[in-house]
């Protein structure tokens, strides 16, 4: 049964929401405006409440099955492992054997996720670049750092005026925030007790998970790596007037692999 989650949260991943919402107005999101079926598309092409419908819809996509595995998830007969989606609840309420295999059993199901909407086997291996889906995972997952990498991510576009880059240094601040955490979070809460991190029960899968969450969204933004390194990737500011702003999920039009 817990290995049935991660195949779940990658059909669900694989649904292409952009496309079905578009589809639904007798368009092919597919081959209007930036030819990507992200949810800045939609908002450009078919209209504001479709767009953030779709963005939406991508988030949980990403945040429903981790949330789902949390509390669905039993070990060896005991009662749902958690409440809540927050993974350092686990800490202390199960042998350590017993929380590994329950933290890995939901960092696969939230790759399995991400992958989906990467790589959708609805639209035959193609799909987005995961930023919205994976936004859904960390809430899920671990909040406070998404919220740090979303604001890594603001500083950057801030600065750079490139999504993309913001996208891409967000997602990479993500395994150093969760270092940080880890470092600052002090178990049961009580200060004059060890963090996780001195204790030894710091969240390992969730640290790989990260790694490679972050290595999948720089693979497909590898195009807009060479754009920024060859000086051709928009900017915010150079973009046509009357076009609504990027957002992390849709970071360059003309992407090979349709990013979402």
């Amino acid at each position: 049964m817990p290995w049935l989650l991660p195949i779940i949260a990658y059909l669900v991943g694989s649904i292409p929401f952009g496309v079905l919402i578009a589809n639904s107005k007798g368009i092919d999101i597919t081959r209007h405006g930036s030819g990507n079926p992200g949810a800045t598309n939609v908002f450009r092409v078919v209209g504001k409440s479709f767009g953030i419908s779709c963005l939406l819809l991508d988030f949980l996509k990403g945040f429903l099955p981790v949330v789902l595995s949390a509390n669905l998830l039993r070990v060896a007969g005991e009662s749902p492992l958690v409440s809540l989606p927050f993974l350092w609840g686990l800490a202390g309420e199960l042998p350590g054997d017993k929380q590994f295999f329950a933290h890995t059993i939901q960092v696969v199901t939230a790759l399995a996720a991400i992958m989906g909407h990467n790589y959708s086997i609805f639209l035959r291996g193609k799909g987005g670049k995961g930023i919205a889906t994976s936004a859904g995972v960390l809430v899920a997952l671990s909040p406070m750092v998404l919220l740090g990498a979303l604001l890594v991510f603001v500083v950057t576009f801030y600065f750079s005026r490139y999504v993309s880059l913001g996208s891409i240094i967000g997602v990479l601040s993500i395994p150093a925030l969760l270092h940080l955490t880890d470092r600052l979070q002090h178990v049961d809460g009580d200060k004059t007790q060890p963090t996780l991190w001195e204790a030894g029960t710091w969240n390992k899968p969730l640290m790989v998970f990260s790694l490679i969450a972050a290595g999948l969204a720089v693979w497909r933004h590898r195009s807009n790596i060479k754009r920024i390194l060859a000086g051709t990737e928009d900017r915010l500011s150079a973009r046509t007037p009357g076009t609504e702003p990027p957002t992390p999920e849709d970071s360059h039009p003309k992407d090979e692999d349709h990013a979402s």
